[in-house]
């Protein structure tokens, strides 16, 4: 499989200056493949070292910071001589030893001759426990859930993804019916790499949603293994939740829908721990659309998972379903088509939020682009009349208002519409 975050290693491993790597990811978006897949490209050795349930390297790490010394434990431990010239270190799972994490700061200062990228799939969660860290002394990179992009690419289709690198629109346009064909497949197989590649392997959807089922276990056996024990109660019924908060007319949080009576503050530990993980998405409203964006953010948001594949799953979303016209992208309200946007855009490096206009209007999406910012109105039906749209166009003034929808691309004196499947393209 072809991963983007790919050109970015490569750019990394170019630095001049190169810091360690610190490559951010929930459970299974494939970030061990991913690091292991580039030292095999582009170096000749590869040292693997994975943190989890090792206590060897608890130990070599709770003696101090000489790096020579280091080494030395880690060629033990991986049985190679590790050339700084030849050799990619690989830390795996780095949060399960936090002083190896602080380590990174020496290897930087002392050893930067040394190629380290380290991941961990609860990072966020051990650095918001207070875990030391080598501020400024490490680079970071996020892994997603891959996208659509990259889903074409592992269904083979090449030339229909060149096609939307290029924004080609008028011969995009003539495989409409083709990539929207795709995306009804993307929306319930999702960017998981395990769930691809079982795909590709057997073209077998109950196959597809038994591996969602075995990963979604995984995420609530971590809730149990690492979450406090103060917050531990909330978190499933939280993370469960979210399909029928998404569900609703408004798709706002609602603490309410986790457990009656319940407040918003008996849940913030739990959302903050789940955002730390890497599987949810926070999209918070915005009372106006100024820049910063974070600086208008107001107490009201909406929860996303990190796939749109498990959210099919989740949602209990049957094939019938993904076989049936363009249903697919109107179930629950539209809120996998939303889902869908929200992953594209932030594969892109960008940070949604969205606006409502005393429950007159509400834009699905409202982002900052290039010092620019944009409204960006879903639409998963045909009904294109955008009310919401222009009410936000006609009271912000903005230099261009954008929405996506199953329609082919269209520029307006004020509008531009962009394909569903073509969100992800460098549309402006």
């Amino acid at each position: 499989m072809k991963r983007i975050m790919m050109d970015t290693l490569v750019h990394w491993q170019a630095k001049s200056n190169r810091k360690p790597l610190i490559l951010r990811g929930a459970r299974q978006v494939g970030k061990t493949w991913l690091m292991k897949e580039f030292g095999n490209l582009h170096f000749k050795h590869v040292a693997y070292i994975n943190f989890d349930n090792n206590e060897r390297m608890n130990i070599l790490f709770e003696g101090d910071y000489n790096i020579h010394r280091i080494i030395e434990g880690l060629q033990i431990e991986t049985g190679m001589k590790i050339n700084p010239a030849t050799t990619l270190l690989i830390f795996d799972e780095i949060q399960e030893v936090p002083k190896a994490l602080s380590s990174l700061k020496y290897f930087y200062e002392d050893a930067p001759e040394y190629c380290i990228i380290a991941a961990g799939s609860l990072l966020g969660v051990a650095l918001h426990q207070g875990t030391s860290f080598p501020v400024g002394k490490v680079e970071f990179a996020n892994l997603y859930p891959m996208n659509f992009h990259e889903f074409l690419l592992a269904m083979g289709e090449d030339g229909l993804a060149n096609l939307l690198q290029i924004c080609d629109w008028k011969m995009i346009s003539a495989f409409h019916t083709k990539f929207i064909e795709l995306l009804r497949k993307y929306f319930y197989i999702g960017g998981m790499p395990e769930a691809i590649s079982d795909y590709l392997q057997h073209q077998d959807y109950d196959s597809v949603r038994v591996i969602h089922q075995h990963i979604i276990t995984s995420y609530e056996q971590d809730f149990s293994k690492h979450a406090p024990v103060t917050i531990f109660p909330r978190l499933t019924s939280l993370w469960r939740s979210i399909p029928v908060q998404l569900a609703r007319e408004n798709k706002k949080f609602s603490p309410g829908v986790v457990q009656k009576n319940a407040r918003l503050k008996d849940y913030e530990l739990a959302i903050q721990w789940l955002l730390d993980c890497g599987l949810m998405h926070k999209v918070s409203q915005i009372n106006k659309p100024g820049i910063p964006l974070k600086s208008y953010e107001t107490a009201i948001f909406k929860l996303f998972v990190n796939d749109i594949g498990l959210l099919s799953t989740m949602s209990e979303l049957d094939v019938k379903s993904l076989l049936e016209g363009n249903r697919i992208f109107e179930e629950f309200k539209g809120s996998l088509t939303e889902q869908f946007v929200l992953q594209e855009l932030t594969s892109k490096k960008i940070t949604p939020y969205y606006w409502r206009s005393n429950g007159k209007a509400e834009v699905d999406f409202v982002f900052n682009y290039n010092g620019e910012i944009y409204p960006l109105e879903v639409k998963a039906e045909e009904n294109l009349q955008s009310k919401s749209l222009k009410i936000y166009h006609e009271k912000i003034n903005p230099t261009l208002s954008l929405r996506t929808s199953m329609r082919n691309y269209r520029v307006e004196s004020w509008m531009k519409n962009i394909p569903l499947y073509a969100i992800g393209t460098d549309f402006l």
